[in-house]
């Protein structure tokens, strides 16, 4: 398994981005020209959030029978992560669970703050019950082993289409993903703060009685 080298965020850093809406990054990330949104991966259960640094994986996946046992290792991947860290799995969209139950409580008990797999995930109800926090394109009972292949980690992977690196930070909740390039991130932080301040008081006038005509006046940005 290739691994590469990851510069890991802040924990002041990832803790601030804690308090944002994906909606409200996703506005400042289109000011910025930016394409971070992850519109396909969703929670497998409401109520769902997390934000942390991105742990990166590839994977290929084949029959059942391609590769052998010792080719779906998740557990140096687990083993490496460290708290706030959200571990990112490129599966290429495949119907294969590459994760459940077990790997979500090792991971839980190490700080980790949540889960995205563009691919397949396991054991939802148990997964529910540990409230650890996953994001993925499939739930199936189909197992990953002698079917998945574990090719690489912190390394530059897509999720979805959109490009993410080891050390960029990563915020979800039941709209979506957020993808922020670490190089941005205090920038995003910033408009996205001054956003979502100007939210806060458009929906406090709108409840003392401003209109909406007059709020989409008053503030540029709804």
């Amino acid at each position: 398994m290739e691994t590469g080298k990851i510069v890991r965020p802040s924990k002041e850093l990832i803790e601030e981005f804690r308090h944002l809406g994906v909606s409200t990054i996703g506005n400042v990330l289109d000011d910025l020209g930016i394409s971070g949104i992850i519109q396909n991966i969703k929670p497998i259960y409401p109520g769902l959030r997390f934000a942390g640094c991105a742990l990166t994986v590839k994977e290929i996946t084949g029959v059942l029978g391609t590769y052998s046992n010792e080719d779906f290792k998740l557990g140096p991947v687990i083993d490496s992560a460290q708290e706030n860290d959200v571990i990112a799995i490129d599966n290429g969209g495949h119907q294969v669970s590459t994760w459940g139950e077990i790997a979500s409580l090792a991971a839980q008990m190490r700080g980790v703050k949540g889960l995205i797999v563009d691919g397949g995930v396991r054991d939802c109800d148990e997964m529910k019950e540990l409230q650890f926090p996953v994001f993925s394109r499939h739930v199936v009972a189909t197992s990953g082993k002698t079917r998945v292949k574990i090719l690489s980690m912190n390394t530059v992977i897509k999720i979805d289409g959109i490009r993410v690196r080891p050390g960029d930070i990563l915020v979800g909740d039941g709209t979506g993903i957020a993808c922020i390039p670490m190089e941005v991130a205090h920038k995003v932080l910033q408009d996205a703060q001054k956003l979502n301040q100007q939210d806060q008081q458009a929906i406090g006038e709108i409840r003392q009685g401003l209109s909406f005509t007059e709020a989409l006046a008053k503030f540029t940005k709804i």
